[in-house]
């Protein structure tokens, strides 16, 4: 199929110049002499690529601009104008124009100026070929793959979302355990009432009970009124416990009974407050090492252990990457009113290359930041960060004693070089919780 480029200029002589210039078989030229004339022509057929003049007659460039970003947005446009005129086409640019061309124009550079924008075109085609099959085929709500772990998940989900049983999502941390919660609560029955989540391992013991459970007034310090919990907030509806493995043996016992019976009592009351809530539980740590240390009921883990959906690593997946690439870039750049909509191969193959310690959420912040520090519309190797490149990625000097423990030492150590000491970020790049994390470092004597 050819290229339909449109050349719009006042005077015949540019016009005619233009169009015996660009006489080649893979192009279809038409031109106009006005931007009414134009519009009229956008209207009435698909034009890949308008080039026009700024200062015309009547319809100026700029409004022709305007006009078509609203009839033909998929067209691109490139700007012609005099030197004296420059800071015009400058704004030409800001308010959606492709590139634009200063008169006199120079052949060559017009020519490598509309294969360029041409090239654009096409990535851009197939990144709206791209969202459309992904909205079509992959993903289940906010999920997105089309991997056969990935679909395997999905299945899961749609074969237990009707039923009230409770579900334990496992994975590295940033796979995406509370989209799965929230996949499962949108595709049920209880999809219109509450859906709650709780972290377990950013509260306290005392605030957490009380967070889950609630208060009467007077049952501690500072309880001047009675505080319903999340459970009873979420009555009707879905409770999703992040980091589960983080609640202490002794509250244990009390979601136990809520499992099994449906009522609780809160901290400092003797009522039994009786909900209808599902329950999902997520974690990243080793539940099973928890049990064996004690630190875990097993009637309880046998109770949040009904059905287990254990989310892939993002290394697992690599296929799945293109897709969430994608994704991100049109979020990104309609968030942030960026014109990025695409990224060149060899950029994609780095992305895909890269281990992702951080899993799909290091992914997602690191597409956030190419796409909002890119001055391109196709993302490219410069846009990529430091820690994506192989030969500037720190590597991890393994010890020559390899026993379990002396390596969990140095992986940890590792860890907290690479994030330059902050906590949070190396427990991300571990794939455990913060608290874990001061566990470990406690027990090997790191500070």
């Amino acid at each position: 199929m050819k290229t339909v480029i449109l050349i719009v200029d006042d005077e015949q002589n540019i016009r005619e110049g233009l169009r015996e210039a660009l006489q080649i078989p893979a192009y279809t030229i038409i031109t106009a002499e006005n931007g009414l004339q134009a519009e009229e022509i956008v209207r009435s057929r698909a034009i890949d690529l308008v080039i026009s003049d700024l200062k015309m007659p009547g319809m100026s460039g700029l409004e022709l601009l305007k006009k078509i970003q609203t009839i033909s947005p998929a067209t691109f446009f490139i700007m012609m104008t005099a030197y004296g005129t420059v800071d015009s086409a400058v704004r030409a640019i800001k308010e959606g124009a492709y590139e634009y061309l200063t008169k006199p124009i120079n052949l060559d550079q017009m020519e490598l100026l509309i294969a360029r924008a041409l090239k654009g075109k096409a990535l851009e085609a197939e990144n709206i070929y791209l969202k459309k099959q992904l909205q079509k085929r992959y993903g289940l709500e906010n999920l997105i793959g089309h991997s056969l772990v990935m679909e395997r998940v999905f299945e899961i989900i749609r074969q237990i979302s009707a039923s009230n049983c409770t579900v334990l999502i496992t994975g590295e941390s940033g796979t995406g355990k509370e989209l799965v919660a929230r996949a499962i609560h949108q595709q049920s029955p209880r999809k219109n009432m509450p859906f709650i989540p709780i972290h377990c391992a950013a509260l306290s013991p005392s605030l957490l009970e009380s967070e889950l459970f609630g208060h009467e007034r007077g049952s501690f310090t500072g309880a001047v009124s009675q505080k319903k919990g999340k459970f009873e907030i979420a009555d009707g509806g879905t409770v999703f416990l992040d980091e589960v493995g983080e609640i202490p043996l002794e509250m244990q016992v009390k979601l136990l009974r809520l499992l099994e019976m449906r009522e609780f009592e809160r901290v400092g009351g003797t009522k039994s407050v009786t909900v209808d809530i599902r329950l999902l539980a997520a974690s990243n740590d080793d539940l099973e090492k928890l049990l064996r240390k004690k630190q875990l009921r097993k009637d309880l883990y046998y109770r949040l252990n009904v059905v287990r959906i254990n989310l892939p690593t993002l290394r697992e997946r690599r296929e799945d990457i293109p897709l969430l690439v994608y994704t991100f870039i049109e979020e990104f750049s309609r968030v942030n009113r960026k014109k990025v909509t695409a990224i060149n191969p060899r950029a994609l193959q780095a992305l895909q290359a890269y281990d992702w310690p951080g899993n799909v959420r290091e992914l997602k912040n690191c597409m956030e930041s190419m796409v909002v520090l890119s001055k391109n519309p196709v993302l490219g190797m410069e846009d990529l960060p430091p820690q994506i490149s192989p030969a500037k990625s720190p590597s991890l000097r393994l010890p020559s004693d390899l026993s379990i423990k002396r390596m969990e030492k140095e992986l940890i150590r590792g860890a907290l070089i690479k994030s330059s000491g902050k906590k949070q970020k190396a427990a991300e790049l571990l794939g455990i919780s913060r608290r874990t994390l001061y566990r470990k470092m406690e027990e090997y004597g790191l500070k």
